[in-house]
């Protein structure tokens, strides 16, 4: 039963490949937070994942959750800097979107 943990968690972290990768070359801010995301959401599986490995699920739970938690709220603070330091919408937006080529 080991080996199919082992197994299910190497294809988990290869599915993290292309999210990482998403993060490196992402056009915009919200696909990097959002790909960002989704890398820790992985990461919370491969916890538990490990934590049936060594047969202390109890444990690895609990990090887990914890690193979860961290992950969201991580999120929630990039989002938030990014919407005030870069508006999505308005007349800010507009002189932003002149000065990379597009048309308003």
């Amino acid at each position: 039963m080991a080996a199919f943990f082992v197994i299910v968690g190497m294809v988990i972290f290869v599915l993290m490949l292309p999210a990482l990768a998403r993060v490196v070359i992402g056009p915009t801010t919200i696909d990097r937070i959002v790909a960002a995301n989704v890398i820790g959401t992985k990461t919370t599986v491969l916890l538990v994942i490990i934590g049936e490995i060594y047969g202390r699920v109890d444990m690895f739970v609990d990090f887990a959750l914890a690193y979860a938690l961290l992950n969201f709220i991580g999120s929630l603070a990039a989002a938030r800097y990014f919407n005030r330091t870069r508006p999505a919408y308005g007349p800010e937006a507009e002189r932003g979107l002149e000065g990379e080529g597009g048309s308003v």
